[in-house]
């Protein structure tokens, strides 16, 4: 049977060297991913003056999202294990990869990165105001969105699961920071224009936090954490034995 349970862990973990080295790991490589994923979007929207979410805007801001997420991974992966996403680390925290405690280190650090990027853009810009938080499309209900993000971050995390976490990955895992920069600007692909296609909880709060615009917002965190779940159980009950199930070293991710 798979191992799924919660790990608490000490309080103490979050001031042990190597929990604060992962969590600066994984702030940066935050604030790296956000501001190439939502610079480009900027830039994009000042140099031909049409909407982010125009058919040329999405495919800029897929392949700018999937080549930043590969770069942020590969920099922090022998550091913090690469999560760049509060819903991985749920995902691996129900799966017992990670403590709780150390999870909440890595979601506060993974915020805060992608808040400061988000401020460093609006600075940097002069407060260009194109810098929009994630929304919906017109037609586009919340019951859709909430669909969307579930199934591109059940599909995002499954990727990380059998490329990155599962013990009998072998040398696929080489290319676990490909794969999952991938799947992500595919899923942008796939929902870009309809509710700006998040995945990642952080990603939709940092705009958000620095606009300070909140519609729907909940969506981008429901949606993720569902889908992030369901993937790991799902990975978890088919394809890793318990036997074969053990804590995830950092330089493996």
């Amino acid at each position: 049977m798979p191992v799924l349970r919660i790990e608490i862990g000490a309080p103490a973990e979050v001031l042990q060297p190597d929990a604060v080295r992962a969590a600066v790991a994984e702030f940066f490589s935050m604030l790296i991913f956000v501001f190439a994923g939502k610079g480009s979007s900027m830039a994009f929207a000042k140099l031909t003056h049409g909407p982010p979410d125009s058919p040329a805007g999405v495919i800029a801001a897929a392949l700018a999202h999937a080549f930043a997420l590969f770069v942020a991974i590969s920099v922090s992966a022998n550091i913090s294990g690469g999560h760049i996403n509060p819903a991985v680390t749920f995902a691996l925290l129900i799966s017992s990869y990670i403590s709780f405690f150390r999870s909440i280190l890595y979601w506060t650090a993974q915020l805060l990165g992608a808040t400061v990027a988000c401020l460093l853009l609006r600075v940097a810009t002069g407060g260009l105001e194109t810098m929009m938080p994630y929304s919906l499309a017109p037609r586009v209900s919340c019951g859709n969105a909430l669909i969307f993000e579930i199934v591109m971050t059940f599909g995002l995390v499954y990727t990380v699961f059998a490329t990155a976490v599962d013990p009998k990955k072998g040398h696929i895992g080489v290319i676990a920071p490909i794969a999952i920069g991938f799947i992500v600007g595919a899923n942008i692909l796939a929902g870009g224009a309809f509710e700006g296609a998040s995945m990642n909880p952080a990603v939709a709060f940092g705009p958000a936090a620095v606009s300070w615009r909140w519609k729907y917002h909940w969506v981008y965190w429901v949606g993720p954490f569902i889908g992030a779940g369901a993937a790991a159980v799902v990975y978890e009950f088919l394809f890793i034995d318990e036997m074969d199930h053990e804590q995830l070293p950092v330089a493996d991710f």
